[in-house]
């Protein structure tokens, strides 16, 4: 277009100056060798223009004689690579699809047309084209080929971690992460496994280096960079609590002002303080957890700040924690932790019965069980309570990658994936009843056996009665009339039939003296015995 304007802005201007000569008349004399030669002016003016372009066309033609041959050989060469790199293009794009055979094909094609030193992706085609027909050893071999060429290194150091991933050798993958890293922080594959190294290795201070460079390059956004530094840093401030005080309190109070709400940032910074009998502060930062969201750990080290404290001072800084975050489970088994160890019974059974009622867990009912026995020692109502805490659901716990631990870790032990651990119920234990008819009545009905309770509980025993005497031969009577105690496991509650009849009071059932027999509300639950999943 440019051109086409300067063309007609030449020609424009030579019309321009021969009008002008047009309208101003005049001759040319020129003598030469003794002759006089006598033109018009626009004569002259024509002959000029003619001589001139007479000239560029000769020198044009003598031009293009003179480059015939690499005007030739270039029209060739240019032909050619424009076949290889629709041969390379056509490659990928089978590569791409899966298509083996075709990408092949297209490799060794392009590879005729196009040198591989001046395209390096015919290298990377070969190397897709020998995964494609399962010859990992070659693209092994074609991506380690590749860390010589600056240009390629990273996409070899690619190919040879992804490989290393399919193999599960995680040492290998690191490692060709971490040089890419080293290389290009930028990437993101690269700076997340060498992360995860670093983690694995307990190198706090260099992980939190990485993520500050993932913060820089907007690898990440900010609230994740600060999720992280928060974890690195809590991490750290327990790796340092035994041997370097200082350096852990530095780490565990920035990680919680960085993550006010993350309760074991909010546990190393209060426990650090009070290792330097600072309370007042650590316990300003439990409160400010505690607010958030309540957590245990932060109960227990909040009534626990002064080793010195009587019971009933406990008791008082559990009902402070309780007034901060009111009509929560929590906040109730912690009043009722603190009343139980200051014997002060009518309020742990108010406030276990309380957290029942907000929320029907485990843990309650283990509590409540304990408080029963301290206060009447009555074997019957612990051994009920016991019962419904086997089928009550589980207290939330730290969970990562369904790895359930007792203590918060930066890294899932599974994956080590950073941040893993997740303060949740673990999953329901097998033979759990889980209703679900209100929320989705068409759910079919399945039925799972339950597995072995869990050690830490204590047995149940269930009394075998006798059977009626119209029932029993007559020999057997005076043997089926004595009382047999027997454990109750967790296939014993999943045994029951489904045309189990509840029993009547009315029954002859022999009961133990502290038997307090079968709550009505337990004696529903228990028929039928069908179970539900979400």
């Amino acid at each position: 277009m440019i051109r086409l304007l300067a063309f007609l802005i030449v020609v424009f201007a030579l019309g321009l100056g021969f009008a002008w000569l047009a309208d101003r008349p005049g001759d040319m004399v020129i003598t030469f060798s003794g002759y006089q030669y006598q033109v018009s002016l626009m004569v002259a003016a024509v002959a000029v223009v003619a001589v001139v372009a007479a000239v560029m066309i000769l020198w044009w033609l003598v031009k293009s004689l003179w480059n015939s041959p690499y005007t030739i050989s270039r029209y060739f060469r240019v032909r050619r690579r424009d076949r290889g790199y629709q041969a390379l293009s056509t490659g990928m794009i089978a590569a791409g699809a899966g298509d083996g055979a075709l990408a092949r094909k297209k490799t060794k094609e392009a590879a005729k047309l196009i040198r591989s030193d001046q395209e390096p992706l015919i290298h990377l085609l070969e190397a897709q084209a020998s995964l494609l027909e399962g010859d990992h050893e070659g693209a092994r071999q074609k991506f380690e080929s590749m860390l010589d060429d600056p240009e390629m290194r990273l996409l070899g150091l690619r190919g040879l971690y992804l490989e290393a991933e399919r193999l599960g050798d995680r040492n290998a993958a690191r490692h060709y992460a971490g040089r890419a890293a080293a290389v290009a922080p930028q990437l993101a594959w690269a700076a997340e496994s060498t992360l995860e190294e670093l983690t694995a290795r307990g190198d706090w201070d260099g992980a939190l280096k990485l993520v500050d460079a993932q913060k820089s390059t907007r690898q990440i956004e900010r609230d994740a960079a600060n999720r992280r530094r928060a974890v690195l840093l809590t991490a750290k401030a327990q790796a340092l609590g035994d041997s370097d005080a200082a350096a852990a309190r530095s780490a565990a109070i920035e990680a919680n002002r960085l993550a006010p709400d993350f309760a074991p940032a909010a546990v190393a910074a209060a426990a650090a303080l009070f290792k330097q009998n600072d309370v007042r502060k650590g316990s300003k930062i439990l409160e400010t957890a505690w607010k958030a969201e309540p957590h245990p750990e932060i109960s227990e080290l909040y009534t626990h700040a002064r080793p010195g404290d009587a019971v009933l001072d406990r008791l008082n800084r559990a009902k402070k924690l309780q007034e901060l975050k009111k009509n929560h489970a929590e906040s109730s088994m912690t009043v009722a932790r603190a009343a139980l160890d200051a014997q002060d019974f009518a309020t742990a059974r108010r406030e276990a019965e309380a957290a029942i009622r907000m929320d029907r867990r485990e843990g309650a009912y283990l509590l409540l069980a304990d408080i029963e026995e301290a206060e009447s020692g009555d074997q019957g109502k612990v051994r009920q309570l016991l019962s419904r805490a086997v089928r009550a659901p589980r207290d939330p716990a730290w969970v990562a990658d369904g790895v359930v631990s007792e203590r918060w870790a930066p890294v899932s032990p599974v994956t080590g994936r950073l941040d893993a651990f997740e303060w949740r119920a673990p999953m329901e234990r097998l033979g759990q009843l889980i209703d679900s008819r209100d929320e989705a009545p068409d759910a079919p009905v399945v039925a799972i056996e339950a597995p072995d309770r869990p050690e830490r509980e204590k047995p149940v025993e269930v009394i075998e009665h006798a059977a009626p005497a119209s029932a029993a031969p007559a020999g057997k009577q005076a043997e089926a009339s004595e009382d047999h105690v027997r454990p109750v496991t967790a296939e014993a509650f999943a045994a029951v039939p489904e045309d189990a009849e509840a029993v009547e009071p009315a029954e002859e059932l022999a009961r133990l003296p502290d038997d307090p027999g079968v709550d009505p509300d337990e004696e529903a639950e228990k028929s039928p015995r069908r179970f539900r999943l979400f």
